[in-house]
């Protein structure tokens, strides 16, 4: 099968994304053309593979996203924004309700975070802090507190975005720690049956954070919105910060802005920049891609994202 698929990336956090509007495909081919085209050692990469779906009656579109290793997400904010994008361009529209594995998300325009730098605001919650169906400690109790059975004594805040996520705060981030910690929750262990993200997060004066997060499907990722959006929240809970105040919340691949609110729900605004557009022929049995051949580098909004990860990671 030939694919057509444009590279995007919010926030650092790449994908191919597909318009699979028209596309009719069952979940064991898409898990297939996932591995394919995230492979980082093959033709294209990326940390998972973003599809562009069809709304309903109360969505204007859907999305679904892929982890590197076939696995599908509840949701990936990073992702959500490119999805966003392509889907405003596809139908013209500046907003929309989007249909999500197991929630609903809004998106809209939002002002440019910098020059040259298309920007989406995504709206997603509420936070859910009801863990109990993926994280079994017989604890009711999960908020900045040591879990029984992790590998670590830090204090942990475990909260669902609607994803699973755990979040420490640290002094300074020890990613030998982090991918230890990261690794353990990556093997679904008893505690963790449908393993979680795992997250250290800096504070770093009052208004900015830094967050690292060890991702499931994917490993250490320069970004990950769904953990910025958990560790936002997570960091107004434990009072390290204000609900309703805007913090700029920093990664390995840039910034977004994020505002969490005591109801759970949580703001962020960042890129949906595009790389490159392209098609591949999949084998999906085999999760191989082919030949890629370009259609098309966005060198402008390159450039222009660059200068803000640089800026970020100054």
């Amino acid at each position: 099968m030939r694919f057509h698929f444009t590279v995007c990336q919010g926030s650092g956090n790449d994908f191919p994304l597909i318009d699979a509007r028209a596309i009719d495909l069952d979940d064991a081919t898409w898990a297939g053309v996932a591995r394919a085209l995230a492979d980082r050692a093959g033709p294209v990469g990326g940390d998972g593979l973003l599809l562009l779906t069809d709304g309903d009656a109360h969505h204007a579109f859907g999305m679904r996203m892929f982890n590197a290793d076939g696995s599908e997400a509840e949701t990936c904010l990073n992702g959500l924004r490119c999805v966003a994008r392509a889907g405003f361009e596809a139908l013209g529209i500046e907003r929309a309700s989007v249909r999500l594995k197991t929630s609903t998300a809004e998106v809209s325009r939002d002002a440019a975070i910098a020059p040259g730098v298309t920007t989406i605001r995504e709206v997603a919650g509420p936070a859910d802090l009801d863990v109990g169906r993926w994280l079994v400690t017989g604890d009711s109790e999960n908020v900045q507190r040591p879990i029984p059975g992790l590998p670590s004594a830090r204090a942990f805040t475990a909260v669902a975005m609607p994803n699973p996520h755990l979040i420490a705060f640290v002094d300074e981030i020890d990613e030998d720690e982090l991918s230890m910690i990261g690794r353990f929750a990556e093997t679904a262990p008893p505690l963790l049956p449908e393993r979680a993200n795992v997250s250290f997060v800096e504070i770093r004066g009052a208004t900015a954070m830094f967050v690292r997060t060890f991702e499931r499907g994917v490993g250490l990722t320069d970004s990950c919105g769904s953990a910025m959006a958990a560790s936002t929240f997570a960091a107004c809970l434990s009072g390290r910060t204000d609900f309703g105040r805007e913090l700029i919340v920093l990664n390995r691949g840039g910034l977004v802005r994020g505002q969490a609110e005591a109801d759970g729900m949580v703001r962020l605004s960042g890129n949906a920049t595009w790389d490159w557009t392209g098609s591949a022929e999949v084998d999906a049995a085999t999760g191989v891609a082919g030949a890629v051949e370009i259609e098309r580098h966005y060198n402008d909004e390159i450039a222009a994202w660059a200068e803000v990860a640089d800026r970020a990671a100054g």
